[in-house]
């Protein structure tokens, strides 16, 4: 069963019946099947269904935004700016899908040699209930551009964003079922990847999440992306701007109510900047109120779930028995729904869950380096390693100091975000494969030579 709950409230929005495996075979025929005809679809046609879906999604802001912020508590200005996301992406592949896809031509003792990329197959997206709209497109768009067929198989708590976007691409040009959703039980998902047609199976989702599938899509051969947690540093330099970085950070981990991978989990600084960055930190998270997310002046709206808050909190808790000084929020409030205060930690050292863990929630965690050299190493010191963001006034400094990294993607005096223009993704628990750019569009073909005497 499937069902959307408010998470600031509580209350049961609607529920889904779940499909039936057999119905689950059924619609991967049918989207094999489109896939079929869309593969022998122009590019300049691709473009243009592309550019329809980005129109049709702002025409349908309001509504899928309201949606979001229903399913998963997102602040409704965080949710329509998913939505405008979600279309940028659809005109960058637009204008660049057909580029992308180009044979790309090598000089060889051949009259002719060359490499183009014809689509792979199905791709089996698992996406998460953070970004319920985002995460789908930031798969399912290169992947259609690329010609391939996509099956999502949505968060069990938001399946009506994902049913949303499924009709509204319908209505775009697409060939009928090209795009279709499964509401199935992860127990189903082995004779999903087992399927003749699913070619990719990419993930967003939690390590272990991630570890299942690709142990799925190994034993059938498949090959798999997959997008896993983040405990990303922030790093301020002794030549670093406090007050920008501070700002910065504060921004970014309270993005989502803190449910983001990309988020700057733990903010590493030295003895020069520390005082400063933590002065102005403690201030801004202050000043955050949780609130209904539907209204404009919110601050904070709730986690996504009860089972979340409590986990996070867990952690917090332990952190602070650990010896972590807790200066903000901290406790879980009175009253329904998932609400967690905005919750600044202190004098994190590793040992503790605050640094060795992934904390999805809105909590930041200070962690007090003695110098700029034991600061990248703090960074370094984590099982994930999806990106790092480095404070200097020095840049190329911090361009040297980025090229050892242990990560996916680095931000110098910013913070690490996702752009379609530039490859997203992590190594180590982070994950591995990419997304956005050419090399996630890339994932999603399977690379032939040709060789001409």
């Amino acid at each position: 069963m499937f069902t959307s709950r408010d998470p600031s409230s509580g209350a049961i929005i609607q529920t889904f019946r779940g499909h039936t495996l057999s119905r689950v075979m059924r619609i991967l025929d049918r989207v094999a099947a489109a896939q079929g005809r869309w593969a022998a679809t122009a590019p300049s046609e691709r473009s243009a269904c592309l550019m329809r879906l980005a129109a049709a999604l702002r025409a349908q802001r309001q509504m899928l935004a309201s949606t979001i912020t229903d399913e998963m508590g997102k602040r409704i200005q965080e949710a329509l700016g998913e939505v405008e996301r979600s279309a940028l992406v659809c005109d960058f592949y637009a204008v660049h899908g057909q580029t992308f896809l180009e044979p790309e031509r090598f000089v060889t003792e051949a009259g002719e040699s060359y490499v183009e990329y014809p689509p792979a197959g199905l791709v089996l997206a698992v996406m998460p209930w953070n970004f319920p709209l985002w995460q789908i497109m930031r798969c399912a768009v290169p992947a259609l551009v690329a010609g391939n067929g996509v099956v999502v198989k949505p968060a069990s708590s938001t399946p009506a964003t994902a049913l949303m976007l499924e009709s509204i691409l319908a209505g775009c040009g697409f060939p009928p079922d090209l795009l279709r959703v499964i509401l199935a039980d992860h127990a189903k998902l082995e004779s999903v990847i087992a399927h003749p047609t699913v070619a990719v199976a990419s993930l967003t989702g939690s390590e272990q999440a991630g570890r299942a599938l690709a142990e799925l899509a190994g034993r059938h051969l498949k090959r798999s992306v997959l997008e896993l947690g983040g405990s990303d540093a922030l790093i301020v330099l002794a030549d670093g701007d406090a007050d920008r970085a501070a700002d910065a950070a504060v921004s970014a981990r309270f993005l989502n109510c803190g449910q983001s991978c990309i988020a700057p989990k733990r903010m590493i600084v030295v003895p020069a900047v520390a005082e400063r960055f933590v002065e102005r930190v403690h201030a801004a998270v202050a000043a955050l109120r949780p609130g209904d997310p539907r209204a404009a002046d919110t601050g904070l709206g709730p986690m996504a779930s009860l089972e979340g808050r409590a986990r996070l909190h867990g952690q917090v808790r332990e952190s602070v028995a650990g010896g972590a000084r807790l200066l903000s929020g901290g406790e879980v409030p009175a009253g329904p729904g998932a609400f967690y205060p905005a919750t600044l930690l202190d004098h994190v050292v590793p040992g503790m869950a605050a640094f060795d863990q992934e904390l999805f929630g809105p909590v930041a965690c200070v962690i007090r380096a003695t110098s700029d050299s034991h600061a990248l190493q703090l960074a370094a010191d984590t099982r994930y390693g999806l990106g790092t963001s480095i404070w200097s006034a020095d840049i190329e400094r911090a361009r040297r100091l980025a090229h050892f990294m242990p990560v996916g993607m680095v931000a110098i005096n910013a913070v690490v975000h996702s752009d379609p223009r530039l490859p997203f993704g992590g190594v180590k628990a982070s994950g591995y494969g990419r997304e956005l750019s050419y090399h996630g569009l890339r994932e999603f073909t399977s690379p032939r030579s040709v060789w001409v005497a």
